[in-house]
């Protein structure tokens, strides 16, 4: 007969062939960042740049199936449930795409064409606030208000 031990790591194991045990891990944190959360902790307000980034972040999150790590982010982020249509957030970015990008996450464009301005041209590209991860100043100024200097 089999001793305890055994019958654990045979369980283990075929939970880890079939894929399961990375779900049940990842399901017990999401469930315990859930109970810990805050509640009375504030939260930023979610700008309309969060809304985009924290979208880009679920859809790569969803294609290559964390799951459990899109439902936290969408918890704690206040992102809405229903995730934002693909085409409006090419037209928020002002971004075109072809039919072969269409079967990846947005990110994985995004990171194809800028290693690819890279190769062509060898220049950096020059990042500029305000979508540069928002302050908690930033987060309470809307997107086209310039600081100003006497502040």
């Amino acid at each position: 007969m089999a001793t305890i031990a055994e019958l654990k790591a045979a369980l283990k194991e075929t939970l880890d062939s079939r894929g399961v045990l990375g779900q049940l891990k990842a399901r017990i944190r999401a469930e315990v960042f859930n109970a810990l959360d805050d509640q009375s902790e504030s939260k930023p307000p979610l700008t309309h740049e969060n809304l985009l980034v924290n979208e880009l972040i679920r859809e790569y999150l969803e294609f290559n199936k964390y799951r459990y790590t899109a439902s936290v982010l969408t918890a704690e982020s206040g992102q809405p449930e229903v995730p934002l249509d693909r085409q409006f957030i090419l037209n928020e970015l002002n971004v075109t795409e072809d039919a072969s990008a269409r079967s990846v996450p947005l990110l994985y464009g995004m990171l194809a064409h800028f290693l690819q301005e890279k190769g062509e041209r060898g220049n950096r590209i020059l990042l500029r606030g305000p979508y540069l991860p928002a302050t908690r100043e930033n987060a309470l100024r809307k997107p086209t208000e310039k600081k100003r200097d006497d502040d």
